[in-house]
């Protein structure tokens, strides 16, 4: 076979090698495939990496990068961009959650903060609260105008799945619907500690523009919306999905509800 090929025996079994290598990763391929197209492009090698253990495939996260290279499956890049909304009505408060944004427990660090979405002219916005403990979106409002029952709304929504010892502090920015009376004493009612970010210093609510920033990525900027009501569905079924399905490295391979369902039944 050798002299027909015209081959030298070392090269023969080099290429035999590479085929052989190439086949033993089909099934991942197949896998992988199936994974990057389910998230719709959203996850990246380290997210298919844990997701292909949960389907009983353990290779290194390099090796994940390599076979997404070969087929040409590449995620969503996130650009690093933050915006900060400031305005001088009502009363601020003092920063007081330091950049410290990882927690110990469910319900100890909340933060919020509202951002802005346009369709060929209309525009939705939307006000979610986030619990540092687990990422989780644990209630946000979206609307059509940026009146305070959009932030009013989602805060009693959020307020009203906490058990009666919960205390979670709440941050955000300066924003004038956090300065309001209105909402600065739902929070003074249920014993709540508020701190707002300090002017020009958006790094302060990360957290919440951080994820801003994944929505919009994974959603918002990869689809047309005819109107404004297409969008706010699709918000709430991103929303639904980063909550039960989008699994966060930082979590150990689970979604944010996963990641608490765990601990609950830990403790």
């Amino acid at each position: 076979m050798l002299e027909i090929l015209g081959l030298a025996r070392s090269v023969y079994y080099y290429h035999v090698a590479r085929v052989s290598a190439a086949d033993k990763y089909a099934d991942v391929k197949a896998c992988i495939k199936t994974i990057y197209h389910e998230h719709k492009g959203r996850y990246g090698y380290r997210r298919i990496m844990y997701t292909l253990r949960q389907h009983g495939h353990y290779i290194n996260h390099k090796t994940v990068q390599r076979l997404m290279q070969q087929l040409g499956l590449k995620s969503t890049v996130r650009p690093k961009r933050y915006n900060s909304y400031r305005h001088d009505a009502g009363q601020s408060k003092q920063e007081l959650m330091n950049r410290d944004f990882e927690a110990t427990q469910l319900n100890q660090k909340w933060v919020t903060d509202v951002t802005e979405f346009n369709v060929h002219g209309q525009k939705v916005y939307l006000s979610p609260v986030i619990d540092l403990y687990n990422r989780e979106v644990i209630a946000y409002r979206t609307a059509k105008n940026a009146t305070l029952p959009l932030v009013s709304d989602m805060l009693k929504d959020a307020l009203n799945t906490l058990e009666t010892d919960d205390k979670p502090m709440f941050h955000s920015d300066q924003g004038w619907q956090y300065r309001h009376k209105g909402i600065q004493q739902m929070l003074a009612d249920k014993n709540l500690t508020q701190s707002m970010s300090r002017k020009g210093n958006c790094l302060d609510n990360a957290v919440a523009e951080s994820f801003f920033g994944v929505l919009k990525t994974e959603m918002y900027h990869r689809q047309k919306f005819k109107n404004a009501d297409e969008l706010i569905k699709a918000i709430d079924e991103y929303i639904h999905y980063y909550n039960h399905k989008r699994i966060k490295l930082k979590l150990k391979g689970l979604s944010p509800v996963e990641y608490r369902n765990q601990a609950l039944k830990a403790a």
